[in-house]
């Protein structure tokens, strides 16, 4: 039950690129309930990473490894905060959905700044959902800023 909580139904288990197969997964059941409430998805985000961070802490001791590959529940706690942070503000449509993956995506990869700080200096589950949750902040922002600047751009 843990393996296929932490990995995400085992899309982890994808031979490439599991993080954004788990990204995509978690976006299927995310697009939905985004619809309904941001702030109840952004909440559940909370609630399942706060989950995930103890769940990995047993995981890694019990497999003596860090941050294995496997592991994308904490990329579910990233797109999701992306998602409703962006939906919250601007509301919902597809150019949100899209934006909000890629950008994602590319701070949960490259982890630049504060981001690779986290991911290097902070150990066990709180340093592996913590990254992806502050990649979901920054890259929600992104997707506003994006999109604002496009509609801005528009009506100049």
């Amino acid at each position: 039950m843990r393996e296929c909580f932490l990995t995400l139904f085992f899309s982890g288990k994808s031979p490439r690129a599991s993080g954004t197969i788990g990204s995509l997964v978690a976006l299927i059941p995310a697009i939905f309930l985004v619809q309904f409430s941001s702030q109840t998805l952004f909440l559940l985000a909370i609630l399942i990473g706060g989950i995930a961070v103890k769940q990995i802490d047993i995981y890694e001791k019990e497999k003596q490894v860090h941050d294995p590959k496997e592991i994308v529940i904490d990329e579910l706690v990233g797109m999701w905060l992306a998602l409703s942070i962006a939906v919250g503000a601007i509301g919902f449509s597809w150019w949100v959905v899209v934006l909000s993956f890629v950008f994602f995506r590319i701070y949960d990869i490259t982890k630049p700044s504060v981001i690779g700080k986290i991911d290097k200096k902070l150990e066990g589950g709180l340093g592996v959902v913590l990254d992806d949750a502050l990649a979901g902040v920054i890259g929600g922002f992104s997707t506003i800023i994006v999109l604002k600047l496009i509609e801005f751009i528009q009506n100049f």
